[in-house]
């Protein structure tokens, strides 16, 4: 560690506007709502050296929160960096921070850690246990591996990532993966490094990092998220019910018609509820019990009902 080493409050796992229109063909196009200046401001807030927006599959975002931040003073001492979040051939994420240029989606991971290692970049297992876009195992392959995702709301995910983080002795961070303000700095990790990208990057694949705070996201929250998807998605939930579900498109109808009619009402909260101990059961026996942890990526819905009981 050099002399002027400092100890950086670090936000690794967040994402803005800029995601929309990249998470990728069989995922919603609206993904998250926060603009630049609310990220920002919540950024401020919570008293961050350091913001990586990680949006989806394109470094748009950063470049163009660097032209924002300039006419604001208040925001001289945060610095923000360049990271992406890359869907690979098999619908896993990988978080790679320090890229000069985009990786683009739809690479195996090994096509991916190859052109990461060209930028000399580091990467991130984001959510690596979670019902969707995990590496699970093959998250040994990355620099990092993200122990809590403050998304993984089924809490299983983060146990077994805890575990398997033990387990093979990885280096460990957390993420809060933010899809809204207020989440913005939920985790946060220290990184013993001066402020400078070249710094970080350096710091990251040395392992010079620790966990600072960690924190889930609250209910109203995720509703928050939900609800910004569904409003904006209307003809992409028609169109993949139809196409993955068609025997089910009347239940879904029914279950929107529901939702439209008050989302942040007794329904919806009900429902709510209701899915999220849903998703605590699958979890526990994908990640503890041996099921297929594919089951959501074959979109098979009577396999994924007959697991919650």
């Amino acid at each position: 560690m050099t002399v002027n080493m400092e100890s950086l409050k670090t936000e690794l796992h967040c994402h803005n506007i800029f995601s929309n229109g990249h998470v990728g063909i069989l995922e919603p196009i609206h993904d998250c709502s926060v603009t630049i200046p609310q990220q920002l401001e919540q950024a401020y807030l919570a008293g961050l050296d350091v913001l990586f927006v990680t949006n989806h599959n394109t470094i748009d975002g950063y470049r163009q929160m660097l032209e924002y931040k300039k006419n604001y003073r208040k925001f001289d001492t945060l610095n923000v960096y360049p990271a992406e979040e890359v869907t690979t051939d098999n619908e896993s994420h990988v978080l790679v921070y320090g890229v000069d240029h985009a990786i683009k989606s739809g690479l195996s991971l090994h096509e991916i850690l190859d052109e990461v290692k060209k930028q000399d970049a580091v990467t991130i297992a984001p959510h690596p246990f979670s019902l969707m876009d995990a590496l699970r195992e093959d998250s040994i392959h990355c620099d990092l591996f993200e122990v809590f995702n403050s998304s993984n709301v089924d809490v299983y995910s983060n146990i077994k990532a805890k575990k398997f983080s033990e387990e093979k002795n990885l280096h460990v961070v957390a993420g809060s993966d933010s899809h809204v303000k207020s989440t913005v700095g939920r985790c946060t990790n220290l990184i013993y490094s001066e402020n400078k990208l070249d710094d970080i990057i350096h710091a990251m694949k040395h392992n010079q990092t620790k966990i600072n705070t960690t924190g889930y996201v609250q209910p109203q929250e995720v509703l928050e998220h939900i609800r910004y998807k569904i409003e904006n998605s209307k003809n992409y939930i028609d169109c993949h019910v139809s196409e993955f579900y068609p025997r089910s498109v009347w239940a879904f109808s029914l279950l929107y018609k529901l939702y439209m009619l008050s989302p942040e009402g007794i329904f919806s909260k009900a429902l709510y509820r209701i899915s999220i101990s849903m998703l605590k059961r699958i979890s526990r026996k994908i990640n503890f019990g041996g099921y297929n942890p594919y089951i959501f990526r074959e979109r098979d819905l009577g396999t994924i009902a007959k697991m919650v009981f």
